[in-house]
């Protein structure tokens, strides 16, 4: 199946080609319905991630408990996955089942806390 163009994420293109490819089988292989079948499979996996919305995560160790907190990206102060590695030290202060985490920038990104272990 021919890939056609979009501004989408690696992780929802496959989402989609994976899709348009089930339309491809489901339609007996019927050949010329490249475009059709993925503006079909791209309405349909773009219609199901509104509905439930990606979840945004982060998972910091405190003092040996793992947090995963998840957050709202309208509500991150521009905060972009990948400002952390790995290992790196963060400032975190918790409240109740809320986890903030101190930027670079000095802003604190506010999670709630879904999943502690330890």
């Amino acid at each position: 199946m021919a890939r056609m163009p979009g501004n989408h994420s690696a992780q929802l293109e496959e989402a989609i080609r994976r899709r348009a490819r089930e339309l491809y089988v489901h339609s007996g292989g019927l050949e010329g319905h490249d475009a059709a079948n993925w503006h079909q499979a791209e309405a349909e996996i773009l219609r199901e991630s509104a509905v439930f919305g990606a979840r945004r995560a982060v998972v910091v160790n405190v003092q040996g408990v793992v947090y995963t907190g998840e957050y709202e990206s309208t509500s991150a102060n521009g905060y972009t996955p990948g400002e952390w590695k790995a290992g790196d030290p963060v400032a975190v202060r918790l409240a109740g089942d809320k986890l903030y985490l101190r930027r670079g920038n000095g802003q604190e990104l506010k999670t709630t806390i879904v999943k502690r272990i330890g």
